[in-house]
């Protein structure tokens, strides 16, 4: 640990990322921590655990919290369970930041700011997707409307895409954290294990690959992974909820699979630096994404 990480000055705390499902808080916490921690694709609801980013600077640490988008419409367990995370890690915060879309506000964003209020926390606000806005000027009175419905202690515009005025962000959220000492080593990126990033990986390149045709009955575990020589062998199960589903994840003479093998397989060796070979399955777990007990086997409640 630094010298400074020790110094009666220093903040430490948790900073919980909230909002709506797709306003871009997986991508910003990647912005903010300057690694990819956190899958992102175009679905809503594609961050379904709380995931941990650690950023130590020398006056700061932050252990940002993304979390699940909160959304009302939450009909299946996975989606129950999901809400269920987000409000766990907002609680349990220092710090919330309430991501919001710029020049855009939604049903789902009153019910994300709902729960902020609920907790009584320090809140500041990050408006996202700013690079969306065109002139910038239209920007003003919706920060307008923002400031006027919490008493947020800032209000910051990024964009997380771009990684504009992330600086700004970082400085903001650190300077409402308590004065405390570092909670992680300064070299702690996350608390999730190789397995978990290997595994979101390959959700992520399936997610990008399969678009709309398999909503979310769609769950990765990683069942072996050792290490012979330099290279990491992993073999992975794709669950999926209807035996329908299968032959469309496979696809056609086994093309689609093999394609996000070799996605995963690529992005994996760029982001462990380290080679890595894959052995994809599909399966069938009928429903599992509406069975409790299967949501806890997956890591999911």
């Amino acid at each position: 640990m630094t010298v400074a990480a020790s110094s009666p000055r220093f903040r430490c705390g948790y900073a919980a990322l909230v909002g709506r499902p797709n306003v871009g808080k997986s991508t910003l916490l990647n912005a903010l921590v300057g690694h990819k921690l956190s899958i992102v694709t175009p679905r809503p609801q594609t961050t379904r655990h709380r995931i941990l980013g650690v950023l130590t600077s020398p006056q700061a640490q932050i252990a940002f919290l993304d979390t699940p988008g909160l959304h009302a419409r939450a009909s299946r367990a996975l989606n129950k369970a999901m809400n269920r995370t987000a409000t766990a890690a907002l609680e349990g915060a220092d710090l919330a930041v309430l991501v919001v879309e710029a020049a855009k506000w939604m049903p789902d964003d009153e019910l994300a700011l709902e729960r902020v209020a609920l907790t009584a926390h320090p809140a500041i606000v990050a408006v996202n997707k700013i690079d969306r806005v065109r002139p910038r000027e239209r920007l003003l009175p919706y920060l307008g409307e923002i400031a006027a419905r919490h008493a947020f202690l800032a209000i910051v515009p990024v964009s997380a895409l771009k990684a504009e005025n992330i600086e700004a962000l970082r400085d903001a959220i650190a300077a409402h954290l308590p004065l405390a000492p570092a909670l992680f080593p300064e070299d702690e990126l996350t608390d999730r294990g190789l397995p978990f990033r290997i595994a979101e990986m390959i959700r992520e390149k399936l997610t990008l690959e399969l678009n709309q045709e398999v909503p979310y009955g769609i769950a990765v575990e990683v069942e072996r992974l050792t290490v012979e020589g330099h290279q990491l062998m992993v073999d992975a199960a794709i669950w999926v909820d209807r035996e329908g589903q299968k032959p469309i994840v496979i696809g056609a003479r086994g093309e689609r699979l093999k394609r996000v093998g070799r996605s995963a397989r690529l992005a994996l060796n760029e982001m462990l630096q380290q080679r890595l070979h894959l052995n994809l399955w599909v399966k069938v777990r009928e429903n599992w994404a509406d069975n409790a007990r299967a949501l806890r086997e997956l890591g999911l409640e």
